[in-house]
């Protein structure tokens, strides 16, 4: 095979298998925009707990760093029915054709949402083993980074879009809605110029991450459930809650470019929302979530 055409076939893979994407790049970008926007004495706990990594016997799936910690919640998913109870935790379906309630989605708890709450708590509490707290820090720094991925926060049926058949340009086959925003738009939304991270971040105002980090986890909920409706379902198809489309429905270059600012300020959002929590729960206070000031 000629060279430019083996360069071109190639890219061609690269391009329809991102290796970083929403699984780990985006969960990893929530974590390092958190950890850099903690105060100092919360990030020194931060370390402390995940220094104590061996204590979740988990060595396939490390902890070490914040990054490392964003991306346990998926790692352990192989482990088998050691951690099968947590699999309904990442995401909430929650209706984007109705009226906005969670109280569907997350029954008995078994949702995002709840579960960002819950392991908030248990990381404030003083009074629970290390080993417990840990798991709780790293969960939690998974499950906030879910909440902001629009496709855990809303759908129509269509278990987070994954019934929605697309094409991401020339990409397709396996693509699905679900998969797009996972994979390959988060990948180019975050490596966009500026790109990663930190300069995310950077690109912030102090005033814009104020308003980010404001409000309840409900409120981030219904945040991410009208990004679901208004950007991920409509991009593709136009009337978010029209006729399913009987093809399959193509992402375009014009499009993307579009919904580059929209997941990149998904993933601020996560991150300064993240370092909220963080500072209530392992603050003077240890303050969770819904718990008023003293």
């Amino acid at each position: 095979m000629p060279i430019r055409k083996l360069a071109l076939f190639a890219a061609a893979l690269c391009a329809a298998s991102p290796a970083s994407a929403w699984w780990e790049y985006g969960h990893e970008s929530v974590g390092r925009i958190a950890l850099e926007s903690v105060r100092p004495d919360t990030r020194a706990q931060i370390n402390h707990l995940l220094a104590k990594g061996k204590l979740l016997d988990t060595p396939e799936c490390p902890v070490a760093t914040i990054e490392e910690a964003s991306v346990w919640a998926d790692c352990v998913k192989p482990l088998g029915d050691r951690f099968t109870y947590a699999y309904a935790w990442h995401y909430q379906n929650v209706d984007i054709c109705k009226p906005f309630d969670l109280k569907p989605a997350c029954k008995d708890g078994n949702c995002v949402s709840a579960q960002i709450e819950r392991n908030a708590r248990l990381l404030a509490d003083r009074k629970v083993p290390e080993r417990e707290r840990l798991m709780a820090l790293v969960f939690l720094v998974h499950f906030m980074g879910d909440l902001v991925q629009p496709m855990h926060a809303g759908d129509r049926g269509d278990k987070g879009g994954n019934d929605v058949k697309a094409n991401y340009g020339i990409v397709g086959g396996h693509t699905n809605l679900h998969s797009i925003w996972d994979g390959h738009l988060a990948e180019r939304s975050i490596s966009t110029p500026p790109a990663g991270p930190r300069a995310i971040l950077a690109s912030s105002t102090s005033e814009e991450r104020a308003q980010l980090a404001a409000g309840t986890v409900e409120d981030w909920s219904r945040d991410s459930w009208e990004a679901a409706r208004k950007y991920a379902y409509s991009s593709l198809i136009g009337d978010a809650c029209g006729p399913k489309p009987q093809d399959r429905p193509t992402l375009t270059e014009v499009e993307v470019r579009e919904l580059i600012p929209v997941v990149r300020r998904q993933v601020l959002a996560g991150g300064v929302r993240l370092a909220k929590l963080l500072d209530d729960a392992l603050g003077p206070e240890a303050r969770a979530p819904g718990q008023k000031r003293n």
